[in-house]
Protein backbone atom coordinates (compact mmCIF):
# COMPACT_ATOMS: atom_id res chain seq x y z
CA UNK A 1 0.00 0.00 0.00
CA UNK A 2 1.34 3.57 -0.73
CA UNK A 3 -0.97 6.67 0.44
CA UNK A 4 -0.35 10.32 -0.10
CA UNK A 5 -2.21 12.79 1.72
CA UNK A 6 -2.76 16.88 1.79
CA UNK A 7 -3.84 19.52 4.30
CA UNK A 8 -4.71 22.23 2.49
CA UNK A 9 -3.34 24.78 0.00
CA UNK A 10 -3.38 28.23 1.21
CA UNK A 11 -1.26 30.76 3.73
CA UNK A 12 1.33 30.11 5.41
CA UNK A 13 -0.58 27.96 8.78
CA UNK A 14 -0.16 28.67 12.44
CA UNK A 15 2.63 25.58 13.61
CA UNK A 16 3.19 24.14 10.83
CA UNK A 17 5.63 21.65 11.94
CA UNK A 18 2.64 20.15 14.29
CA UNK A 19 0.63 19.97 10.96
CA UNK A 20 3.32 17.86 9.67
CA UNK A 21 3.65 15.63 12.03
CA UNK A 22 -0.13 14.87 12.29
CA UNK A 23 -0.15 14.61 8.37
CA UNK A 24 2.77 12.29 8.84
CA UNK A 25 1.84 10.05 11.42
CA UNK A 26 -1.96 9.72 9.95
CA UNK A 27 0.02 8.51 6.62
CA UNK A 28 1.86 6.21 8.82
CA UNK A 29 -1.18 4.14 10.29
CA UNK A 30 -3.13 4.43 7.24
CA UNK A 31 -0.60 2.49 4.88
CA UNK A 32 -1.05 -0.57 7.23
CA UNK A 33 -4.67 -0.21 6.17
CA UNK A 34 -6.04 -3.35 4.15
CA UNK A 35 -7.78 -1.47 1.15
CA UNK A 36 -7.19 1.74 -0.56
CA UNK A 37 -10.59 3.07 0.12
CA UNK A 38 -10.07 1.95 3.70
CA UNK A 39 -6.78 3.48 4.04
CA UNK A 40 -8.57 6.71 2.69
CA UNK A 41 -10.82 6.85 4.59
CA UNK A 42 -8.91 6.17 7.79
CA UNK A 43 -6.63 8.81 6.92
CA UNK A 44 -9.12 11.63 6.46
CA UNK A 45 -10.66 10.73 9.51
CA UNK A 46 -7.97 11.11 11.64
CA UNK A 47 -7.43 14.60 10.07
CA UNK A 48 -11.32 15.77 10.51
CA UNK A 49 -10.41 15.00 13.98
CA UNK A 50 -7.36 17.12 14.07
CA UNK A 51 -8.17 21.07 15.06
CA UNK A 52 -5.27 22.19 12.55
CA UNK A 53 -6.93 21.36 9.65
CA UNK A 54 -10.42 22.88 7.88
CA UNK A 55 -12.28 19.66 8.10
CA UNK A 56 -14.53 18.17 10.58
CA UNK A 57 -13.95 19.24 13.71
CA UNK A 58 -12.43 22.56 13.18
CA UNK A 59 -12.34 25.43 10.54
CA UNK A 60 -14.69 27.21 8.62
CA UNK A 61 -18.37 28.45 9.43
CA UNK A 62 -21.23 29.90 7.35
CA UNK A 63 -22.91 32.78 7.60
CA UNK A 64 -25.92 31.52 9.41
CA UNK A 65 -23.37 30.34 12.08
CA UNK A 66 -23.50 26.60 11.23
CA UNK A 67 -20.78 24.60 10.35
CA UNK A 68 -21.12 22.44 7.69
CA UNK A 69 -19.14 19.08 6.23
CA UNK A 70 -18.53 18.54 3.10
CA UNK A 71 -16.90 15.02 1.40
CA UNK A 72 -16.24 13.00 -1.60
CA UNK A 73 -14.68 9.41 -2.18
CA UNK A 74 -14.20 7.23 -5.73
CA UNK A 75 -12.57 3.75 -6.25
CA UNK A 76 -10.41 2.79 -10.11
CA UNK A 77 -13.85 1.27 -10.85
CA UNK A 78 -15.42 4.91 -10.40
CA UNK A 79 -17.81 3.73 -7.86
CA UNK A 80 -18.10 7.16 -5.91
CA UNK A 81 -19.80 8.69 -3.20
CA UNK A 82 -20.59 11.96 -1.79
CA UNK A 83 -22.36 13.95 1.18
CA UNK A 84 -22.09 17.27 1.83
CA UNK A 85 -24.29 20.21 3.82
CA UNK A 86 -23.95 18.09 7.22
CA UNK A 87 -24.41 20.07 10.33
CA UNK A 88 -23.02 18.04 13.52
CA UNK A 89 -20.99 15.45 11.28
CA UNK A 90 -17.21 15.01 12.31
CA UNK A 91 -16.40 12.65 9.80
CA UNK A 92 -17.87 13.56 6.46
CA UNK A 93 -15.51 10.96 4.55
CA UNK A 94 -17.45 8.09 6.77
CA UNK A 95 -20.88 9.13 4.82
CA UNK A 96 -19.39 9.50 1.39
CA UNK A 97 -18.19 5.95 2.09
CA UNK A 98 -21.86 4.80 2.98
CA UNK A 99 -23.08 6.78 -0.10
CA UNK A 100 -20.35 5.06 -2.41
CA UNK A 101 -20.76 1.32 -1.04
CA UNK A 102 -24.39 1.40 0.56
CA UNK A 103 -26.57 3.41 -1.84
CA UNK A 104 -27.41 3.37 -5.32
CA UNK A 105 -26.76 7.40 -5.66
CA UNK A 106 -23.24 9.57 -6.24
CA UNK A 107 -24.37 12.19 -3.56
CA UNK A 108 -26.42 12.94 -0.99
CA UNK A 109 -27.57 16.38 1.02
CA UNK A 110 -28.13 18.38 3.93
CA UNK A 111 -30.61 16.72 6.69
CA UNK A 112 -31.19 13.39 4.50
CA UNK A 113 -27.43 12.87 4.35
CA UNK A 114 -27.22 13.43 8.28
CA UNK A 115 -30.13 11.08 8.67
CA UNK A 116 -28.51 8.24 6.54
CA UNK A 117 -25.56 9.15 8.67
CA UNK A 118 -27.32 8.08 11.34
CA UNK A 119 -28.81 5.08 10.11
CA UNK A 120 -25.02 3.72 9.92
CA UNK A 121 -23.60 4.54 13.36
CA UNK A 122 -21.93 7.75 12.56
CA UNK A 123 -22.60 10.45 15.13
CA UNK A 124 -24.51 13.11 13.85
CA UNK A 125 -24.66 15.25 17.03
CA UNK A 126 -20.81 16.20 17.45
CA UNK A 127 -19.78 19.65 18.50
CA UNK A 128 -17.90 21.58 15.47
CA UNK A 129 -16.94 24.57 17.20
CA UNK A 130 -13.20 24.96 19.02
CA UNK A 131 -12.67 28.35 20.92
CA UNK A 132 -10.26 29.23 17.57
CA UNK A 133 -13.42 29.22 15.47
CA UNK A 134 -15.42 30.68 18.23
CA UNK A 135 -13.82 33.75 18.78
CA UNK A 136 -13.52 34.48 14.94
CA UNK A 137 -17.09 34.23 14.24
CA UNK A 138 -17.76 35.97 17.74
CA UNK A 139 -15.63 38.87 15.95
CA UNK A 140 -18.26 39.13 13.32
CA UNK A 141 -20.82 41.10 12.49
CA UNK A 142 -23.19 39.70 9.56
CA UNK A 143 -25.91 41.96 8.45
CA UNK A 144 -29.42 40.23 8.40
CA UNK A 145 -31.67 42.81 7.38
CA UNK A 146 -31.71 41.38 4.08
CA UNK A 147 -30.43 38.47 2.03
CA UNK A 148 -28.54 40.94 -0.35
CA UNK A 149 -26.47 42.58 2.49
CA UNK A 150 -25.83 39.45 3.70
CA UNK A 151 -24.22 38.29 0.27
CA UNK A 152 -22.47 41.47 -0.17
CA UNK A 153 -21.00 41.50 3.14
CA UNK A 154 -20.17 37.54 2.48
CA UNK A 155 -18.55 38.50 -1.27
CA UNK A 156 -16.06 40.30 0.96
CA UNK A 157 -15.13 38.12 3.37
CA UNK A 158 -15.52 34.43 1.73
CA UNK A 159 -12.37 33.25 1.97
CA UNK A 160 -10.07 30.68 2.87
CA UNK A 161 -8.98 26.81 1.13
CA UNK A 162 -7.58 24.62 3.43
CA UNK A 163 -8.97 21.06 2.84
CA UNK A 164 -7.64 17.78 3.90
CA UNK A 165 -7.09 14.97 1.07
CA UNK A 166 -5.60 11.56 0.29
CA UNK A 167 -4.68 9.07 -2.26
CA UNK A 168 -4.15 5.19 -1.96
CA UNK A 169 -2.73 2.44 -4.12
CA UNK A 170 -2.15 -0.93 -3.01
CA UNK A 171 -0.88 -2.43 -6.71
CA UNK A 172 -4.47 -2.87 -7.78
CA UNK A 173 -6.75 -0.62 -7.38
CA UNK A 174 -6.51 3.27 -6.40
CA UNK A 175 -8.68 5.21 -4.12
CA UNK A 176 -8.82 9.26 -3.83
CA UNK A 177 -11.32 11.31 -1.09
CA UNK A 178 -11.39 14.69 0.25
CA UNK A 179 -12.99 16.52 3.41
CA UNK A 180 -13.68 19.73 4.23
CA UNK A 181 -15.58 22.62 6.22
CA UNK A 182 -15.53 24.79 3.12
CA UNK A 183 -14.69 28.66 3.07
CA UNK A 184 -15.05 30.70 5.91
CA UNK A 185 -18.19 33.15 5.63
CA UNK A 186 -19.76 31.31 2.87
CA UNK A 187 -23.71 31.74 2.25
CA UNK A 188 -25.59 29.17 4.53
CA UNK A 189 -25.74 25.75 2.48
CA UNK A 190 -22.90 26.76 -0.03
CA UNK A 191 -21.60 23.25 -1.15
CA UNK A 192 -18.00 23.94 -3.61
CA UNK A 193 -15.82 21.51 -5.08
CA UNK A 194 -14.93 18.57 -2.25
CA UNK A 195 -18.41 16.67 -3.04
CA UNK A 196 -18.07 16.87 -6.69
CA UNK A 197 -16.71 13.88 -8.48
CA UNK A 198 -14.18 15.20 -11.51
CA UNK A 199 -13.53 18.53 -9.19
CA UNK A 200 -12.13 17.77 -5.39
CA UNK A 201 -11.36 13.84 -6.44
CA UNK A 202 -11.45 12.01 -8.91
CA UNK A 203 -10.41 8.13 -10.14
CA UNK A 204 -9.72 5.62 -12.54
CA UNK A 205 -7.96 2.66 -12.86
CA UNK A 206 -5.23 4.74 -14.37
CA UNK A 207 -4.76 6.29 -10.82
CA UNK A 208 -6.31 8.64 -8.53
CA UNK A 209 -6.46 12.63 -7.46
CA UNK A 210 -7.34 14.85 -4.69
CA UNK A 211 -7.58 18.70 -4.92
CA UNK A 212 -7.57 21.72 -2.51
CA UNK A 213 -8.07 25.37 -2.92
CA UNK A 214 -10.35 27.93 -4.49
CA UNK A 215 -13.67 25.37 -4.87
CA UNK A 216 -15.85 27.58 -7.29
CA UNK A 217 -12.57 27.75 -9.26
CA UNK A 218 -12.24 24.07 -9.01
CA UNK A 219 -15.14 23.04 -9.80
CA UNK A 220 -15.53 25.10 -13.13
CA UNK A 221 -12.06 23.51 -14.03
CA UNK A 222 -13.02 20.04 -13.10
CA UNK A 223 -9.34 19.94 -11.56
CA UNK A 224 -9.32 16.42 -10.24
CA UNK A 225 -10.60 15.02 -13.37
CA UNK A 226 -8.18 16.54 -15.37
CA UNK A 227 -5.43 15.70 -13.86
CA UNK A 228 -6.10 11.64 -14.04
CA UNK A 229 -7.10 12.21 -17.84
CA UNK A 230 -3.64 12.89 -18.28
CA UNK A 231 -2.56 9.76 -16.11
CA UNK A 232 -4.91 7.80 -18.46
CA UNK A 233 -2.80 9.49 -21.62
CA UNK A 234 0.53 8.27 -20.04
CA UNK A 235 1.93 10.88 -18.21
CA UNK A 236 3.48 10.44 -14.88
CA UNK A 237 1.72 11.81 -11.70
CA UNK A 238 4.35 14.56 -11.08
CA UNK A 239 3.51 15.66 -15.37
CA UNK A 240 -0.40 14.77 -14.47
CA UNK A 241 -0.57 17.33 -11.53
CA UNK A 242 1.73 19.90 -13.21
CA UNK A 243 0.06 20.36 -16.36
CA UNK A 244 -3.34 19.90 -14.36
CA UNK A 245 -3.04 22.81 -12.63
CA UNK A 246 -1.25 25.07 -15.48
CA UNK A 247 -4.69 24.69 -17.07
CA UNK A 248 -6.42 25.62 -14.05
CA UNK A 249 -4.05 28.95 -14.05
CA UNK A 250 -4.53 29.93 -17.77
CA UNK A 251 -8.43 29.70 -16.99
CA UNK A 252 -8.86 31.25 -13.68
CA UNK A 253 -6.63 34.21 -11.27
CA UNK A 254 -6.97 31.90 -8.04
CA UNK A 255 -4.88 29.13 -6.16
CA UNK A 256 -5.04 25.60 -6.07
CA UNK A 257 -3.29 22.42 -5.31
CA UNK A 258 -3.43 19.20 -6.14
CA UNK A 259 -1.80 15.87 -4.90
CA UNK A 260 -2.13 12.59 -7.75
CA UNK A 261 -0.79 8.90 -7.89
CA UNK A 262 0.02 6.93 -10.75
CA UNK A 263 1.33 3.48 -11.04
CA UNK A 264 4.92 4.10 -9.94
CA UNK A 265 5.04 7.93 -9.26
CA UNK A 266 3.01 10.57 -6.93
CA UNK A 267 2.70 14.60 -7.74
CA UNK A 268 2.17 17.12 -6.18
CA UNK A 269 1.63 20.77 -7.76
CA UNK A 270 0.52 23.80 -6.40
CA UNK A 271 0.54 27.76 -6.53
CA UNK A 272 -0.60 29.16 -3.10
CA UNK A 273 1.56 30.26 -0.49
CA UNK A 274 2.01 26.58 1.01
CA UNK A 275 0.39 22.83 0.72
CA UNK A 276 2.13 20.66 3.19
CA UNK A 277 1.79 16.92 1.84
CA UNK A 278 2.91 13.23 3.05
CA UNK A 279 3.63 9.98 1.66
CA UNK A 280 3.98 6.74 3.39
CA UNK A 281 4.51 3.09 1.79
CA UNK A 282 4.18 -0.05 3.19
Amino acid sequence: MRIILHGGAGDSPEAPAQRQSILDDTATRAVGSSTPLEAVETALRQLETADQFNAGSSGAVQTDGTPRTDAGIMQSDRSAGAACAMPGVEHAISVARVVCQKTPHVLIAGGQAVELAADYGITTDANLWNDADQARWDDTDIPTDSSQATIEWAADRFGGYDTVGAVAHDGDQYAAGTSTRGRWFALAGRVGDVPQVGSGFYCSPDGGASATGAGEDIARVTLGRIAVNHLMNGHTADEAATAALETFIDTTASEAGLIVMGSETVGIATNAQTMQTSVAQE
